[in-house]
């Protein structure tokens, strides 16, 4: 979970947050951007990447508006911003404009750490956003995310959620969300074992296998085999969200051996050997026609269609396609 500094003001004039875990990241910028709102609904919200933001954009986003309206400025992979923006932006520290809050996020490290110690000595409120490579920090991230929610969990049932999910905080978070909203009262390892273990997990993730080798036809008999045998079809979007991320990762990673690239990317090394003789056939721009029908069929599932089956399948079958987009 992320860990704040003692400036614990969500609207300081200046939020950094340190790390590379994306959920955390963008966590920090959505906390800072409703509260923001809550005191100023028509906030103005401006996101950049660092090729956005040139020298003289800062000064152009933080001067004096006629409006006096408040501003919310995200700046994205600080790391990356050129010599000539990351003076402007030091500049910008020694003396922040009012009613703008500026949110940094770094990856930490060497790169750029000049602009991260310059935020530090100007006394940002920092967020530490590390990524959670130990199962006893993902065991605590999901008690966390229970609390949050206000709902209690058992020590079993965290624990089992972190066997079963593995090292994907969104899925991890997605799943308490699915939790609370199916569950009354406690939740404990038999409820998470009916919806992420057993065969529902090992049916649910043969969809997503055959799938993205592919192999459509095998996909939907497996799909419509564990719909009919009770599987939650969140379970299934679940595990073709996983499928589908886990080629996105290996393909832009470096190449190296299993072990170095597990670690890297948070995946057992044996999963590494079996997403690569997945890769094949895949391309950026089909992993990109991959995700978005996930999305969709996610949106169908959670009650944005009246038919989660067909949902599924239609996003079983675009997957299999953009498997084979390679050489089309």
């Amino acid at each position: 979970m992320a860990r704040k500094t003692a400036n614990d003001d969500v609207l300081a004039p200046v939020t950094l947050a340190v790390g590379q875990e994306d959920l955390l990241l963008d966590r920090a910028v959505h906390e800072v951007v409703a509260a923001a709102r809550a005191s100023d609904a028509d906030t103005d919200v401006r996101d950049l990447a660092p090729e956005q933001l040139q020298p003289g954009t800062l000064a152009e986003l933080t001067s004096p508006s006629l409006f006096a309206e408040r501003k919310v400025v995200v700046v994205r992979n600080a790391q990356d911003l050129s010599a000539d923006t990351v003076k402007d932006v030091k500049a910008y520290l020694s003396a922040p404009a009012e009613e703008i809050t500026l949110v940094l996020l770094h990856a930490g490290g060497v790169k750029g750490k000049a602009l991260l110690d310059a935020a530090r000595k100007a006394g940002a409120r920092e967020i530490a956003c590390p990524k959670m490579t130990k199962p006893a920090d993902r065991l605590a991230f999901v008690r966390q995310e229970f609390r949050a929610t206000g709902r209690s969990a058992t020590p079993e049932a965290c624990q089992a959620l972190v066997d079963a999910i593995g090292s994907d905080l969104r899925e991890l978070a997605s799943a308490v969300t699915q939790l609370v909203a199916d569950v009354e009262g406690t939740i404990d390892e038999a409820v998470v074992g009916r919806y992420y273990t057993g065969r529902a997990e090992a049916s649910s993730f043969t969809v997503a296998d055959r799938a993205v080798e592919g192999r459509a036809a095998e996909a939907l008999e497996a799909l419509r085999w564990s719909l009919a045998t009770g599987v939650a079809p969140v379970m299934i979007t679940s595990a073709l969200a996983q499928g589908v991320r886990a080629i996105g990762k290996l393909s832009s990673a470096r190449g190296g051996r299993p072990a170095d690239l597990a670690r890297e990317l948070g995946m057992p090394p044996w999963k590494i050997d079996r997403v690569r003789q997945q890769m094949r056939g895949w391309t950026p721009d089909g992993v990109a026609v991959a995700l978005r029908a996930v999305a969709e069929a996610d949106a169908g599932v959670k009650g944005g269609g009246d038919d989660p089956g067909y949902a599924l399948e239609k996003a079983v079958v675009a997957i299999a396609r953009a498997a084979r987009s390679r050489g089309r």
